[in-house]
């Protein structure tokens, strides 16, 4: 029994020392993450939306009907996927989503103007509402997930707009949800890069690569702890022979 636990004590001992670097940062970034939701509380909801004035119904003269018949003036095969009624510089705008089209088409609800370029503007209105500031600046417009605005984020496309204050706010929006999808600055940034970074592994490009490295470490660790408790049950009973002789 005794030479079982000298195997298992040295096995627990260079195992815990190989895998007790990714112990220290999951469990540090972990107090990250913890100090994270803290001090960066999510907004109310309404604060991401772009106007809150009301849609003026009664100035409407194009009905749906007429909004599908200008759009296939243009695009004779155009099939309707979602239609809403947005508020956009002051006038009341159809947001046609079609079949095969990333970006919506947009119909003036009042003078029948079909404009496809109402779609950046209907953002920056989002972000002007989000940011409180006139000076920003859209620097980009997202069809992929990149290394700031991840996947658990879940929808695109999105625009990024930032305001170029001192904070380096800025915020990511969704004109099929008409609302700020993320909104952060360099501080927050910097905080979630480190967890994604010392967490999650995302300086490991490669998905595939990094899933498998961090099942290897977590299960490195599941072992350690098994060993932990199965080598204090043995020295416990050698303890209380020994006592009991």
């Amino acid at each position: 029994m005794m030479i079982k636990a000298h195997w298992i004590r040295k096995a627990h001992r260079s195992i815990g020392l190989m895998f007790s670097i990714t112990v220290l940062m999951a469990s540090g970034s972990g107090l990250i993450h913890l100090w994270m939701s803290r001090s960066q509380p999510a907004p109310p909801p309404l604060a991401a939306r772009a106007s809150l004035s009301h849609i003026d119904v009664d100035a409407i003269t194009v009905s749906a009907v007429d909004v599908m018949k200008l759009i296939k003036k243009q695009r004779s095969s155009a099939l309707a996927k979602e239609i809403h009624l947005r508020q956009i510089s002051g006038q009341p705008w159809y947001q046609v989503f079609l079949h095969g089209e990333q970006k919506a088409t947009y119909v003036n609800g009042v003078t029948g103007e079909v404009n496809d370029a109402m779609d950046e503007q209907y953002a920056r209105e989002i972000a002007l509402g989000a940011l409180g500031t006139e000076a920003i600046e859209q620097r980009a417009y997202l069809t992929q997930y990149n290394s700031e605005y991840i996947a658990i984020f879940r929808i695109l496309p999105v625009y990024r707009f930032d305001s170029n204050d001192a904070m380096g706010r800025r915020v990511y929006v969704s004109t099929l949800t008409g609302s700020v999808t993320r909104a952060t600055d360099d501080q927050k940034q910097w905080e979630a890069d480190l967890f994604s970074n010392f967490h999650k592994w995302q300086f490991i490009s490669h998905k595939n690569l990094r899933d498998c490295l961090l099942g290897c470490t977590t299960l490195g660790s599941f072992f350690v702890s098994i060993l932990g408790i199965w080598l204090f049950f043995i020295t416990g009973k050698s303890k209380r022979a020994r006592i009991g002789s």
